[in-house]
């Protein structure tokens, strides 16, 4: 999406208890950013991906209470009386977790894998996943903290001449690390571009 710089104001910051994501009503803090007609999306800016829209808590409350009043009026048991559904406590929603994925001997076979990995939204702070992680992030699993991270993949080459293998891995650190704004991605691989690399 984009919004010319005269109608948005950037780099907002939303403390707890402030904002619910609009598509989940699950609570939403840190950085936003907000347009001239009143909406609210996630991220410093709208280059800032992934972009969702958020609401304020205090704007949500009055919806809420008109789906229960609704709620009440218009659902009725076998005996006629009139009921509400309680909404039951979701489980709470973990971090994803630290999980190395190693290179199988048909990966070996092949000469590259996939390496998956996520990114805080609001900090500078990488975690390399399973690729059953990696897939609950894309598809915002909600038992996983999907909000706060933002999940990405690496081609990495396996075999072949050493330096080779160590200018193509580095190289598409270095490209995936400009393209999805990711700083400091190569200092959290200690730049070891040959890692799991076999001759």
């Amino acid at each position: 999406m984009y919004f010319p710089l005269s109608q948005i104001s950037t780099n907002l910051f939303a403390n707890e208890g402030e904002f619910i994501y609009v598509s989940t009503q699950l609570p939403y803090f840190g950085n936003y950013w907000k347009t001239s007609t009143g909406k609210y999306y996630t991220g410093k800016t709208p280059q800032d991906k992934p972009t969702q829209e958020i609401i304020p808590l205090s704007d949500s409350l009055g919806t809420l209470t008109s789906t229960l009043v609704n709620s009440y009026y218009n659902q009725t048991d076998d005996n006629n009386e009139v009921y509400i559904d309680l909404i039951k406590p979701l489980a709470p929603a973990i971090p994803p977790q630290y999980s190395v994925n190693i290179p199988t001997p048909q990966d070996y076979n092949v000469g590259e894998y996939r390496r998956y990995f996520c990114k805080k939204t609001n900090e500078i702070l990488y975690i390399e996943i399973s690729k059953d992680t990696y897939n609950q992030l894309i598809s915002q699993d909600p038992t996983i903290q999907y909000q706060l991270y933002f999940p990405f993949n690496l081609s990495w080459k396996l075999t072949g001449n050493r330096e080779q293998v160590f200018t193509v891995n580095k190289n598409i650190t270095e490209l995936t690390s400009q393209q999805l704004i990711l700083p400091m991605l190569s200092e959290y691989l200690k730049k070891d571009f040959t890692k799991y690399w076999k001759l």
